[in-house]
């Protein structure tokens, strides 16, 4: 099954819209909630940093039987430093996201301890795709 979202640039009311979704398909196919939660998760950070961050992107979702691959690329700004950026509580969030209460950090740490495996990569001002991928 292949599945794909947009991400619009500081759309926060839809932030989780497609986490809930990949949520409720894999509900469907009957895989263990513990799974679930972890791929819910981690794609939600995700969706959130794309549009916290970036200028908009895709979320790509691949399902099979065994795994689920999901990649999210944006059209952001790259991130410089990612050994930084996986720190637990660096940010570079600007205080109208803070406002909010995203921000804090937690983003890349979250999918990295929620994925079975992820991969980043990333160019100043073109751009990152985070793909991660999770096994039933």
């Amino acid at each position: 099954m292949h599945y794909e979202y947009t991400i619009i640039e500081n759309d926060f009311a839809n932030a989780g819209t497609a986490s809930s979704s990949i949520k409720k398909t894999l509900k469907q196919l009957n895989i263990d909630s513990a799974k679930i939660k972890r791929v819910v998760v981690a794609v939600y950070e995700a969706e959130v940093n794309a549009i916290a961050h970036a200028y908009g992107g895709t979320i790509f979702v691949d399902i099979d039987s065994d795994k689920i691959v999901v990649s999210i690329a944006d059209k952001g700004p790259g991130i410089p430093d990612i050994a930084l950026a996986m720190q637990e509580g660096y940010s570079t969030a600007s205080p109208k996201v803070r406002e909010m209460g995203f921000g804090a950090g937690m983003g890349l740490p979250n999918i990295k301890n929620n994925v079975d495996e992820l991969d980043i990569k990333t160019e100043i001002n073109v751009g990152t795709t985070i793909t991660m991928m999770l096994k039933f």
